[in-house]
């Protein structure tokens, strides 16, 4: 058995940090600092973060963000997604993990890293009128809407697939991440989950969201990423379970819905929750960087570790 799950392993490694084998030194790295950081154990944070349901949200995230043509020109102009996906996921996840589990100063340093990075990110977009807008990725708006993306996204996932409340409620989530939102920059993040909900749909309300050929090929690609062939079988269930926790005006928006024959819509959430299982089964049932901020907070003699 082992030697049929290494490789599988050894494929998810590589696709969620980055390196096939052995510990990314970043994450080793989460257990130095002299402090709790921002969330502890038992946060609603910890809780969201440290789930499986993160991959399905990952997906839907991306959905989500490809809606605003800012955040799209920014990806396409800039980014090499197509290139190399990969590393762009293991670097957005370094930066999760950090924040979540490293100490207050690891989390701000990590924070700084992006948004020196996002410095670079400017230019122009056309919108569906053929009106030119520029777009800068530390643009206030822009941050905002990425950072609500991803908070909505990760508290959907879990709320599908978590297998528990959230401690403390949805909000407590909102609340607790909106110091993410802070240290990128977002000016007065949403606190609360109708807040979300309410800025979310603004953007809508004020004609900011669009479905343009780029939204469809980036769509294309989140559908059928370039993945390892072994891991290939699985992610349609998860593509499809992402689709189907997004709220219907993106659906709309995006031209996507869950899966049909003819009027009945397939099941989603199980065929998901399966896949979610096996990779738990494989990687094991929380991520690695838990381990290290435990291991740092054993050291400064936090009470509950």
């Amino acid at each position: 058995m082992t030697d049929l799950v290494s490789p599988l392993r050894a494929r998810l490694q590589q696709t969620f940090n980055g390196q096939a084998t052995g510990t990314p030194q970043w994450m080793i790295d989460l257990e130095k600092g002299d402090d709790e950081g921002f969330f502890e154990p038992g946060s609603a944070v910890w809780a969201v973060h440290g789930a499986k349901a993160t991959i399905a949200a990952g997906v839907r995230a991306l959905l989500v963000q490809a809606l605003h043509p800012g955040a799209l020109a920014g990806v396409h102009d800039h980014s090499r997604f197509k290139e190399d996906p990969l590393g762009r996921l293991a670097g957005t996840i370094r930066w999760i993990y950090t924040v979540t589990y490293g100490s207050r100063d690891a989390a701000t340093q990590a924070s700084n890293w992006v948004s020196r990075l996002h410095t670079k990110v400017v230019g122009q977009y056309d919108d569906r009128h053929g009106v030119s807008h520029g777009y800068a990725a530390n643009d206030p708006e822009l941050l905002s809407w990425v950072h609500m993306a991803f908070a909505d996204s990760f508290l959907a996932a879990f709320h599908r697939w978590g297998g528990r409340e959230v401690p403390g409620g949805p909000d407590a989530y909102v609340r607790e991440w909106a110091v993410a939102g802070e240290l990128m920059g977002v000016p007065n993040p949403p606190l609360t989950v109708a807040e979300m909900q309410h800025q979310l749909m603004d953007f809508d309300r004020r004609g900011v969201l669009e479905r343009t050929s780029r939204t469809d090929d980036v769509v294309r690609f989140i559908r059928r990423p370039p993945l390892f062939p072994v891991l290939r079988a699985g992610y349609p269930l998860l593509f499809n379970g992402a689709v189907a926790t997004l709220q219907p005006r993106f659906q709309e928006l995006l031209d996507l819905r869950p899966p049909h024959v003819g009027p009945v819509e397939l099941p989603t959430a199980g065929p998901a929750a399966a896949v979610l299982r096996g990779v738990g089964a494989v990687m094991g049932p929380r991520p690695p960087a838990e381990k290290h901020a435990l291991a740092r907070l054993e050291r400064l003699g936090w009470a509950s570790v």
